[in-house]
């Protein structure tokens, strides 16, 4: 499916057990689904400074990047990313980016049987590559800061609560 435009969503931002959390998902639009967004990959607060920097380092080194996604317990229900494009949400263990003249090739890995799926690809243009860059950036500062806010607002609500 050719992407018409791309963009971060703020999907949920929870505060749960003493912990503040973000889930976002990274959706395209395109004329081949009537401009409509579809979402492809969901993640918390910790995935996109690490994504955007594999991304670009993979497209301007043009060497393919693994990016292991740990969880943050074994056997957690709380997964760190999920793809939305062969299903209603499947957790990711690995991402795979492979470069190629004009695209880079998004993978998930599997570790049971070593294969890998081909998920979507981004265009390996320097414009993309900078508008995705300045996007990752601006979006990260502004999920830090609301997480920073959740915090503090959870804070002030303690006191008062055990008043």
């Amino acid at each position: 499916m050719p992407i018409d435009s791309i963009n971060l969503d703020l999907a949920s931002a929870d505060y749960f057990d003493g912990r503040a959390s973000l889930w976002t998902t990274l959706e395209i639009r395109s004329s081949v689904s009537d401009d409509r967004p579809t979402a492809i990959l969901g993640f918390d607060e910790t995935f996109l400074r690490p994504f955007a920097r594999a991304l670009i380092e993979a497209a301007t080194t043009r060497a393919t990047y693994r990016m292991t996604i740990v969880q943050e317990t074994q056997g957690a229900q709380r997964y760190r990313v999920v793809e939305y494009i062969t299903g209603p949400g499947k957790a990711l263990e690995e991402l795979v980016l492979q470069p190629f003249d004009n695209v880079v090739l998004i993978s998930a890995a599997t570790a049971r049987d070593g294969g890998e799926e081909t998920l979507f690809q981004l265009p390996r243009t320097d414009s993309f590559l900078r508008a995705f860059a300045r996007m990752a950036y601006v979006a990260d500062h502004a999920l830090r800061d609301l997480l920073l806010d959740m915090e503090r607002l959870a804070r002030q609500r303690k006191p008062a609560a055990d008043a």
